[in-house]
């Protein structure tokens, strides 16, 4: 077997050349045009490599390997088909109906959440595509409602010391002035439910952040990236349509990502590194809520350019 391997490249790509029957299959699938013919066999040749694996996928002779990927994900909740689906062969009708089903939770039964459950989901995310593949995401899991609660009380100090400047009207008004309104926009939007929200937790113990749940998963992305913003989003929406046919319900606590892109020491108290981007933050649980039916969208009339 022949390891080829550049320091520049992130994993190690290996090619048997034993195996190799000389397709060039691998070659026309490498976006970095890494692999090459010689001697009528397949070889790593360039210095680039995303580690992608399509070479590996593609491969009919099973002559590929990249030996620092994990080749197959495991989960423990469930048992998986790691056997390749090819388009057109999906259920299209079952994957919208998954779609159209799940909604935003807000009401969770008092039971908690296997870790192990939270654990696949996360690997689950983890399928979603990635910008140059650099998979740059985290994932921070909160298992227990007690931690959930934590979190919950660092969003909502920050909220009250925002409340607090925003009720000055001096302040917002010099801001404004300075050609800075988003204190005053703020006040007209949400300085009022935010005051009640923390009012009712102080008083009644009344979650509107967080709306009860046991569990949630962070959402971030480390540096380097090429967009990842994007990716982590793209893992998110993976880990929320999963969840769904889990049975369990999830929201997406917005202002829990706001409070966290002003206020660094947020992350820092849930042990979140500092040159982490957090991107979205999923409240999960047991529902308390049952639907009955579909809802509907907005009617959306797509833009077409000839």
């Amino acid at each position: 077997m022949t390891d080829h391997h550049t320091p520049s490249r992130p994993h190690t790509t290996a090619i048997d050349q034993e195996k190799c029957t000389g397709c060039t299959l691998c070659l026309t699938v490498c976006p970095d045009r890494t692999l090459s013919m010689q001697d009528g066999k397949a070889v790593v040749s360039g210095d680039r490599c995303m580690a992608c694996a399509h070479c590996r996928a593609v491969c009919p002779s099973l002559a590929i390997t990249l030996p620092d990927l994990e080749q197959e994900i495991s989960f423990r909740t469930f048992a998986a088909n790691n056997n390749y689906l090819p388009p057109g062969q999906g259920d299209t009708s079952q994957l919208v109906r998954i779609m159209l089903s799940r909604r935003s939770c807000r009401s969770y039964k008092n039971r908690s959440v296997d870790p192990q459950l939270l654990e696949d989901l996360v690997r689950i995310g983890t399928t979603a595509p990635s910008g140059t593949n650099s998979q740059a995401w985290t994932f921070t899991i909160l298992p227990q409602r007690p931690a959930v609660e934590t979190f919950g009380n660092l969003v909502g100090a920050y909220f009250a010391k925002l409340n607090r400047q925003a009720a000055n009207p001096l302040l917002r008004n010099l801001l404004s002035m300075l050609g800075k309104p988003a204190l005053a926009n703020y006040y007209r939007r949400y300085h009022k439910t935010i005051a009640q929200g923390l009012r009712e937790w102080e008083e009644q113990g009344l979650d509107r952040l967080f709306h009860g749940a046991p569990a949630a998963i962070i959402v971030g992305s480390r540096p380097g990236a090429s967009c990842g913003k994007e990716d982590a989003l793209l893992a998110t929406q993976n880990i929320l349509l999963a969840a769904h046919t889990m049975g369990l319900g999830s929201c997406l606590i917005g202002f829990a990502v706001a409070a966290m892109s002003k206020a660094p020491k947020i992350q820092r108290a849930l042990g979140i590194p500092d040159e982490e981007a957090i991107h979205a933050v999923i409240a999960l649980g047991y529902p308390a809520e049952v639907y009955q039916r579909l809802t509907g969208r907005k009617v959306i009339t797509p833009r077409y350019f000839r």
